[in-house]
């Protein structure tokens, strides 16, 4: 029974029931992300938590996450716009984007030296989730189930070619903005549990690692949801008895995995 003691402790109940539910969204998404060459812009997002943060912080709001959300949408929305009406590489957009954005974030956070009241954002901590926001994740995790049942098809279509896909009558510009909120919003609902740094990494990394194994969509579906599951499971258990923050635990056992398959891939010429 000692390997199953942990489930004595209600955090981590709730961190493991947490886990079921966020591995699956990041390994789902990261699928798109990853065939729309979108890395820059999650991570993007990512640091814009920060400037949420302190915008909300500026207007007074008490609850941090809705002014997270809130900016990460418009912000989101803003890239999207912006990287299709200027003639210069996406990438480089998304960074300047990025890099001013958390600028803003960590100057405003840091007036005072009270920047360490929000540093824990920076890594996340998903022992401390209570089941209301477990709740919240559910509701998330609901919302881009209806998404993808209804829009992956089309959302395939626009990433493949715009062009073909206007002659089907698919709105891309709907399809892309649609796909860009519900990145922020999925961005934003797990940021608070993975970290800034890392959860780039958890959208990235199993999808990739299972771009190196795969041979049609629904295996590269399948394994990249099934390596985010394992890796938050292992990542999660490995924390909890080796007293290490979960979100890097989470993100070794991704990293490990991709370069088992990269190695898997190579060999077989997948």
């Amino acid at each position: 029974m000692d390997g199953f003691s942990w489930l004595q402790y209600g955090f981590m109940k709730y961190a493991f029931l947490a886990v079921l539910i966020i591995t699956p969204l990041l390994g789902l998404m990261g699928t798109m992300i990853v065939n729309r060459k979108m890395a820059f812009f999650s991570d993007a997002l990512g640091h814009s938590a920060l400037t949420g943060i302190a915008i909300g912080v500026v207007l007074g709001v008490g609850n941090a996450d809705i002014s997270m959300m809130v900016f990460a949408v418009v912000f989101a929305l803003l890239l999207n716009q912006i990287s299709s009406k200027i003639s210069a590489s996406k990438d480089t957009v998304i960074s300047v984007f990025s890099s001013c954005s958390i600028a803003v974030g960590l100057a405003i956070l840091s007036r005072g030296g009270n920047f360490s009241k929000y540093s824990g954002i920076l890594v996340g901590d998903i022992l401390s989730i209570t089941p209301e926001e477990i709740i919240y994740l559910g509701l998330m995790f609901v919302v881009t189930m209806v998404f993808w049942l209804f829009g992956f098809n089309k959302l395939l279509a626009v990433s493949l070619n715009r062009t073909l896909a206007r002659s089907r009558h698919i709105s891309v510009f709907w399809m892309e903005n649609l796909f860009a909120v519900l990145t922020a919003l999925i961005v934003m609902v797990s940021i608070k549990w993975i970290g800034i740094l890392i959860i780039n990494a958890l959208l990235i990394l199993p999808a990739a690692a299972s771009g190196n194994i795969s041979e049609n969509m629904r295996e590269y579906h399948f394994f990249s949801i099934l390596f985010s599951m394992f890796s938050g499971i292992t990542g999660l258990l490995v924390s909890y008895y080796v007293n290490v923050a979960t979100g890097p635990a989470i993100v070794i056992f991704a990293s490990i995995i991709y370069f088992i398959t990269y190695w898997w891939g190579r060999r077989n010429h997948v």
